[in-house]
C-alpha cells in the first residue's frame, strides 16, 4: 500500500485555496500564532511551534542572556520531535484514500493536548508577575510542543504547498521572489498573505490574553478552535476519487 505522504502529494499541490484542507489549515496556522504568543510570553521565551525560533533561543541561553531557559527550550524541542514521530506513526495507519479520518484524528488528539494544557493552566494559577512555577510551566511547555510536533509532521505529509500552518519563512520568500516586483507571475500571493495574517490574527490576541494575565483562557480558545476544525472537516466524494485516481 503506498503511503498518504506519496500518494496525496499530487492532490494536495492541486488544493485550491477554498478547499476544506486549505481552509482547515488557515484556522490552525491562526492557533500556532496563539500558542507561540502564550509559549514565548508566558512561558518563560520558549517557543512550541516554531522550532526555528526555539534552536535560536537556546544558542541565547547557553550565553547567559537573561530570561532565556535551556531547559525549558530543550524540553520543548524534545516533546515536539516526539510529537513528529507520533504523526508518522498515525499517518501510516491510514490510507491513501482516508485523508479525511487521518488528518481528523489527528486533529482530535492535539486537541486533547491542549486540553491537558488548559486544565493544567486552569489549576496551577500564575504566581502574580512571577508567572507559573517551574514543574507546571515545564509541563504546559511539553504538552504544547507534544501537540505541535504531532500537527507539523501531519501537516508535513499533507504536502499542500504555503500552508505550513506553523512557520512562514519561505512564504514571505515566495511571495517577495516570485511577486511581479522580481520578474514573477505572483502564484499563490492571496495564499501566501493568508497565512501571514492568519498567524497574526493569532499571535495578537494570544499576546493581549497572556499579557493580562488570562493565559488560560488563551489555551481553552486554541484547544477549541482546533477541535471544531478536527469535528467540522468533511470532504467530498469527488475529492477522494480524485485522490485514489491521481
Amino acid at each position: 500500500m503506498t503511503s498518504p505522504a506519496s500518494s496525496a502529494s499530487v492532490p494536495a499541490a492541486q488544493v485550491h485555496d477554498r478547499h476544506p484542507l486549505a481552509l482547515a489549515l488557515f484556522a490552525l496556522t491562526v492557533v500556532s500564532g496563539l500558542i507561540d504568543a502564550i509559549s514565548y510570553l508566558g512561558l518563560g521565551h520558549v517557543f512550541t511551534a516554531n522550532m526555528t525560533g526555539n534552536v535560536v533561543v537556546i544558542g541565547f541561553a547557553l550565553v547567559g542572556t537573561d530570561g532565556f531557559s535551556i531547559t525549558g527550550s530543550l524540553t520543548s524541542l524534545a516533546a515536539f520531535l516526539a510529537g513528529s514521530v507520533l504523526a508518522g506513526r498515525l499517518a501510516a495507519g491510514y490510507g491513501a484514500d482516508r485523508r479525511a479520518p487521518w488528518l481528523r484524528a489527528a486533529l482530535l488528539a492535539e486537541t486533547a493536548l491542549q486540553a491537558v494544557a488548559a486544565a493544567v493552566a486552569f489549576t496551577c494559577a500564575p504566581n502574580g508577575a512571577a508567572g507559573y512555577g517551574t514543574a507546571a510551566a515545564t509541563a504546559l511547555i511539553a504538552l504544547l510542543a507534544l501537540a505541535m510536533g504531532l500537527r507539523n509532521g501531519t501537516v508535513r505529509k499533507l504536502g499542500v504547498p504555503d500552508l505550513t500552518t506553523t512557520v512562514l519563512t519561505l512564504t514571505l520568500t515566495g511571495l517577495a521572489a516570485d511577486s511581479s516586483l522580481a520578474g514573477g507571475d505572483n502564484p499563490r500571493s492571496a495564499r501566501r498573505l493568508g497565512a501571514v495574517l492568519a498567524m497574526l490574527a493569532g499571535a495578537a490576541p494570544g499576546a493581549a490574553l497572556v499579557i493580562h494575565g488570562h493565559l488560560d483562557w488563551a489555551l481553552l480558545a486554541g484547544t477549541v478552535l482546533v477541535g471544531t476544525v478536527a469535528l467540522g472537516y468533511r470532504e467530498s466524494g469527488r475529492d477522494r476519487r480524485n485522490r485514489r485516481t491521481a
